[in-house]
């Protein structure tokens, strides 16, 4: 049987290979994307990453150009404001609280929140509809060959393809940085994120709230309403035994302790989905790119969730190989390419790491020099004008004003 030639095939079907998938379709590229596991239906399924993640404005852009957006607006919450509090001690006192406003990068927000499992499943049905997409649900990559003029892509149903580039939108556990021989570094900090949905009964205004104390960020971001009420999805990285203690409790006994941790700034707070828990590191690949293969999202770097810069930074990722894709179509996935990729994200990738790597450090100590650190730092930051402008457009990763 004659082997299939297409332009790209993307292993993973989470959010960022999804994304992928469109805004390489919409570009007018072949794509076949492998997604061994079928997208969650509900939020109460096994797999549903219960995760919400705000998507920053450019992020939002390739949405627009990839043409998902549309389908995706009507379950976001925009976010209007960045509220970061620092904390100490147990029960936690407020030493400082500063709000970050999106008119000082030159934006009316700083984007949209969603939940991740919502996020996927759009993506999932609004991706299998478009032309010059060929969704292979359940079916996983097996094997590859790297050539100088293709990759032939094994899959598991016992097809093979012979494609441009292969991306590797796997995971941090990717099947495809594996067979490309990339190794990884990885560093662990005995932290657990705990993820799931609460109701509160003041309003979130649409401001997302980070707040520190021992352990790390417990992060509330803003939500559609549960059943009228006012809802905030919550990202809470603590010790990772803690963690493991507050997915046994009872939810009323879980709502006395996270209410507290939160300072009650947005009230009491109600359990309303199911819980879920993973680990939290930092890991990045050696290198972003191999013959015939680029390395996107978890599979080139996870970082912890702090700041939003997950799956934004994923995003980028894709932004840059669908630009270079577009810019010379008839180098797509050639050895100048692919350096110029490498070249474009490397660096960014590591910068973003250490930083966020070092700000994860600060922020989960309980040392009182360091907490002294971390609140002068949180002032310094938003009251000088020009580093607060600075620090959100790299945060962003939007041009600064002048």
């Amino acid at each position: 049987m004659a082997r299939q030639q297409v332009d790209i095939v993307i292993a993973g079907g989470g959010v960022a290979g999804l994304t992928a998938a469109a805004a390489f379709g919409s570009a007018g590229f072949s794509v076949v994307i492998a997604d061994p596991a079928p997208p969650p239906q509900a939020v109460e399924d096994e797999a549903s990453d219960l995760r919400a993640t705000a998507f920053l404005q450019p992020s939002i852009a390739l949405f627009r150009d990839a043409g998902v957006w549309d389908e995706l607006a009507p379950f976001a919450v925009p976010l209007d404001a960045l509220r970061v509090i620092d904390t100490t001690g147990t029960p936690p006192e407020i030493t400082a609280e500063r709000t970050f406003e999106p008119a000082d990068v030159g934006q009316d927000s700083f984007g949209w929140n969603l939940p991740n499992w919502i996020t996927r499943k759009v993506l999932t049905e609004t991706v299998a509809a478009m032309p010059g997409v060929d969704m292979r649900s359940g079916t996983a990559i097996d094997g590859m060959t790297q050539r100088e003029s293709e990759a032939i892509v094994r899959l598991s149903d016992g097809t093979s393809l012979s494609a441009q580039l292969l991306i590797g939108a796997d995971g941090r556990a990717s099947t495809v940085r594996r067979l490309a021989s990339i190794p990884t570094r990885t560093q662990r900090y005995g932290q657990k994120a705990l993820a799931f949905t609460v109701t509160h009964p003041l309003p979130h205004n649409n401001i997302s709230t980070e707040i520190y104390n021992r352990g790390g960020a417990f992060t509330l971001v803003p939500a559609q309403d549960v059943d009228g009420q006012s809802a905030s999805g919550v990202v809470w990285m603590q010790d990772g035994d803690v963690a493991q203690d507050c997915m046994q409790m009872a939810p009323e006994d879980l709502a006395e302790v996270m209410t507290l941790r939160s300072c009650h700034v947005l009230g009491r707070l109600t359990l309303a989905s199911p819980r879920r828990l993973w680990p939290v590191i930092t890991q990045t690949s050696t290198k972003m790119a191999a013959q015939r293969v680029a390395l996107v999202a978890e599979a080139a770097h996870v970082l912890p969730p702090i700041g939003a810069q997950g799956l934004n930074t994923s995003l980028a990722d894709i932004r840059v190989l669908r630009d270079l894709a577009h810019a010379t179509p008839d180098a797509l996935g050639t050895p100048k390419m692919l350096d110029a990729y490498e070249k474009a994200r490397g660096r960014d990738v590591r910068l973003r790491a250490s930083a966020i790597d070092l700000f994860n450090r600060v922020c989960k100590s309980d040392a009182p020099l360091v907490q002294g650190l971390r609140t002068a730092g949180l002032k310094t930051v938003h009251d000088l004008p020009g580093l607060r402008r600075t620090i959100m457009s790299q945060g962003m990763g939007v041009a600064q004003n002048t």
